[in-house]
């Protein structure tokens, strides 16, 4: 499987991975996209949407700490709070990739999967098979209508292959991926919401 590169901006590598199949999740107009959801327009909305932007599948904590840098004092639960409104707005999407703290991405609507590394935790966007959502199908519903599907496919990423980490044999209850974002794979780009 290979990472999505989509219309996004040039393969971005980060400083401390390695990993040039990072790329961004762009988000146009951060101001833009808040009205249109019917969100006021906040430095620390445009930040949080900024930060998610350039590293996509951050933690809570480390956008928080993120925002800080660019705003100055910000606390930890008001960044919480505007993933909460960003995610109830449809703005942000929350993954929750077992043994691992929520991570939080911009791009968001097409029911697109997840690749996580077990050695380092980098996580990469994988396109869904069919394009549309669902796009996979339960052998049985047991009577539930379902629209989504979510999957999380586990593997080794190329840096920790390159350095000789991971397993790709390893069993699926020894997987523990980091719970720290490193500049999580994927992407490089600043933005404020």
């Amino acid at each position: 499987m290979t990472p999505r590169t989509g219309d996004q901006d040039d393969p971005v590598v980060a400083p401390d991975v390695g990993t040039p199949w990072l790329t961004h999740h762009h988000v146009a107009d951060p101001r833009a996209r808040l009205r249109a959801a019917g969100l006021r327009v906040t430095a620390p909305r445009q930040a949080v949407l900024g930060v998610l932007s350039e590293h996509p599948h951050s933690t809570a904590d480390s956008v928080a700490a993120a925002v800080r840098v660019r705003l100055g004092s910000v606390s930890t639960q008001a960044v919480y709070d505007v993933l909460a409104a960003c995610v109830d707005a449809g703005l942000v999407r929350r993954i929750e990739p077992a043994g691992s703290a929520a991570r939080y991405e911009t791009r968001t609507g097409d029911n697109h999967h997840h690749v996580v590394c077990r050695s380092c935790g980098a996580t990469a966007d994988v396109d869904c098979v069919v394009g549309e959502a669902p796009c996979l199908h339960p052998s049985s519903a047991e009577g539930f209508v379902i629209d989504e599907a979510e999957v999380v496919f586990w593997g080794t990423c190329p840096a920790c292959r390159a350095a000789g980490a991971g397993n790709p044999s390893h069993p699926r209850d020894e997987r523990a991926p980091v719970g720290v974002m490193h500049d999580s794979v994927h992407h490089h780009e600043e933005r404020y919401s």
